[in-house]
């Protein structure tokens, strides 16, 4: 699953913080992250809270003083936040909280390893949500979706 992840993550940020300044670009990169790892067989660490609290910690004392990229950077752990809510990874006590009920990895549990056609669905929800998101965030004129390309941000008038 990978449009679930690219079209709704950052719509779920851009309308709780309504920020044009977040990097949306980075948003997509953080959520869909841990799927790709999952494809190739990585361990599920990605689909624990402690991965994103772990991104967040390093961008957070490595951009001390930089305020600009720390603001662009922090996309990556906010999607991958967002990554595990919107796969319910949640869901899955111990990975969730890995690894305070154990350090054992059990079965990944969560929407990409679900049967071929839940998968299926839901990038089909996301796909056919492309059009009517981008008609609200501006992205029909060239001029936003080039800023949304070039700086990864919104205008601010799509965002309240």
């Amino acid at each position: 699953m990978v449009m679930w992840f690219v079209v709704l993550a950052p719509v779920l940020v851009a309308e709780v913080f309504q920020s044009p300044r977040v990097d949306y670009r980075l948003v997509a990169l953080g959520a869909v992250a841990p799927s790709i790892l999952a494809f190739v067989g990585a361990p599920p660490l990605m689909h624990t809270l402690l991965a994103p609290v772990a991104v967040l910690t390093v961008v957070m004392l490595t951009t001390i003083g930089r305020r600009l990229i720390r603001r662009r950077l922090l996309g990556i752990p906010i999607g991958m936040f967002v990554h595990l809510i919107l796969d319910a990874s949640w869901s899955t006590t111990s990975l969730f909280w890995w690894p305070v009920f154990g350090i054992e990895f059990e079965e990944l549990r969560v929407l990409e390893t679900a049967p071929l056609i839940v998968p299926l669905a839901f990038e089909l929800v996301a796909l056919a949500l492309i059009w009517p998101l981008a008609k609200r965030y501006g992205l029909t004129t060239p001029e936003n979706r080039r800023l949304l390309a070039t700086t990864g941000h919104l205008q601010r008038q799509f965002l309240s």
